[in-house]
């Protein structure tokens, strides 16, 4: 059924709905959210973001595997190490490999549709798992806070004074959806969230009630009460844009085969849903959902056998929920218009403790995945003979500042204009170059990152110098030359004058 054809049909009553178990409410067909909502479609071009939380710290080092280091890897945590010739090869990239579990994001890789960033962090990080959260939730320095989240305040900015005259005929649809009870801090605007959750229906019926108002009568008394209210306030919206979810929901197709319930695998039934109304038409901005568990300071492989146990379970389980998504949206042919990535609030240490586990650590490598993506790795394998922290902790140097990524998400993915990037993230950040082949580098003291293709410090001019892949920057004024490839070998040092070539 046709969106606009179900939304004339809709009843005249209020009536309950569910999308996969989780609780909608549908308005009538005579409302003025309705009316309104006919008079335009969805834009089926318009582009995507799918944000993934691994909860819990992911141990990076077990998840992208440094199979060049590989015996200093096994030296730093020989009772979780996975066996070398279990480690997935990856197509063109000898030095690396992935975790066995993740065979569905090992051919998305192979096929130029996952993108591994290679120790993310941010300067001064924080191991506590509710702050560190909130820095990747607000993209904020470690020593500042924010009630604001980077993706709400991009929402903010593209839909100004939001939530006041939406839905409207330019954004009928909810500008972010969370698959879940609530929404996230990412979500959140100056003044709100900017996105709505989708939970269970009795949560959602408890939290909306029939029209998203409260009377004395409906709720307790005092602090308990007002709280309430408060939340059905919030959820408004919900109800408002539940007959567009419905029939976004009714309109999508899932093409992929998608774990069955049996393997428990709540991020593919949430990917599931999202893929289901991506293809419905749903203009939906932003979508949010989330894996918990990768707190493993414990019982983290199993003491048998390393190749299996809690992490095993949790990666197999990512990787199975996005290829089978990925693999969705391509037969939905709507591949081209979403990208995906993956965050955790830290990494893991690089040593391993004595209960087979790790502890809160710094760096770990990210996860970006989609049809669009200009390069498949980013960075290197983390240096695991020059590894930072005190004695007995091991901690991964941060080589990306993961706000490096969200700027290419926003400059690059969503067209925001640099000088609006900045100002969202409260700083620039240069390119990573998920989205094209442009290598940036910035003038001023020594090279940053070395090794990195992406970026290096140039003194030369005092601004930003920008080159486009295939051409080569030499630099003097005693500053060895380097010429970066792609694959972020340096292949040349000496001293000459600055040029561009190529």
């Amino acid at each position: 059924m046709k969106r606009r054809d179900f939304l004339a049909a809709a009843s005249a009553s209020l009536v309950p709905v569910m999308l996969d178990g989780f609780g909608l409410k549908a308005m009538t067909s005579q409302s003025a959210l309705v009316r309104s909502l006919l008079q335009t479609g969805a834009l089926a071009t318009d582009r995507v973001l799918v944000i993934v939380y691994l909860n819990g710290g992911n141990d990076g080092l077990n998840t992208v595997i440094p199979r060049d280091q590989y015996s200093l890897y096994t030296g730093l945590r020989s009772n979780i190490a996975i066996p070398e010739n279990a480690v997935l090869a990856l197509d063109g990239n000898p030095a690396t490999g992935l975790h066995p579990a993740m065979t569905g994001m090992r051919d998305l890789y192979n096929t130029g549709k996952l993108s591994i960033i290679h120790s993310v962090s941010y300067p001064n990080p924080d191991q506590s798992h509710y702050r560190a959260t909130d820095i990747w939730m607000t993209a904020v320095d470690a020593n500042v806070t924010s009630d604001s989240g980077w993706a709400g305040r991009y929402l903010e900015n593209r839909f100004p004074g939001y939530p006041v005259g939406y839905p409207n005929p330019q954004m009928e649809d909810p500008l972010a959806i969370q698959i879940g009870y609530l929404t996230s801090t990412a979500l959140l605007g100056s003044q709100q969230s900017m996105g709505i959750a989708l939970s269970d229906p009795d949560s959602f019926y408890q939290l909306v009630g029939s029209g998203g108002t409260t009377s004395p009568g409906d709720v307790p008394c005092c602090d308990a009460g007002e709280l309430i209210a408060f939340i059905r306030q919030q959820q408004v919206l919900s109800v408002g844009y539940a007959t567009e979810i419905k029939a976004a929901a009714d309109a999508g197709q899932n093409m992929a085969t998608y774990p069955d319930a049996s393997a428990k695998n709540s991020l593919a039934d949430q990917l599931k849903i999202v893929a289901r109304l991506i293809h419905g038409g749903l203009k939906t901005k932003i979508y949010f959902v989330s894996l918990s568990g990768f707190d493993t300071h414990s019982t983290q492989v199993d003491p048998t056998n390393v190749l299996i146990g809690a992490h095993a379970d949790l990666l197999g389980k990512v990787s199975t929920a996005i290829s089978a998504f990925q693999q969705d949206l391509k037969l939905q042919g709507t591949e081209d218009k979403v990208v995906g990535m993956t965050f955790s609030e830290f990494g893991r240490r690089a040593n391993s403790n004595n209960s087979r586990g790790t502890d809160h650590g710094v760096a770990a490598p990210m996860f970006v995945f989609g049809s669009n993506l200009k390069h498949r790795t980013f960075g290197q394998n983390p240096d695991l003979a020059n590894l930072t922290g005190q004695t007995g902790n091991k901690d991964i140097t941060m080589q990306i500042d993961f706000r490096r990524v969200y700027t290419d998400i926003l400059n690059d993915w969503f067209g925001t204009a640099s000088t609006t990037t900045n100002s969202l993230l409260f700083h620039p950040f240069p390119t990573i170059s998920l989205f094209s082949d442009t290598v940036e580098t910035v003038a001023s003291g020594n090279w940053q990152d070395k090794s990195i293709w992406t970026v290096g410090r140039v003194p030369f001019a005092n601004e930003y110098v920008k080159v486009n892949a295939g051409h080569t920057v030499t630099i003097s004024q005693n500053t060895s030359v380097k010429n970066i490839r792609l694959d972020g070998k340096l292949v040349y040092t000496g001293s000459y004058s600055v040029q561009v070539t190529g």
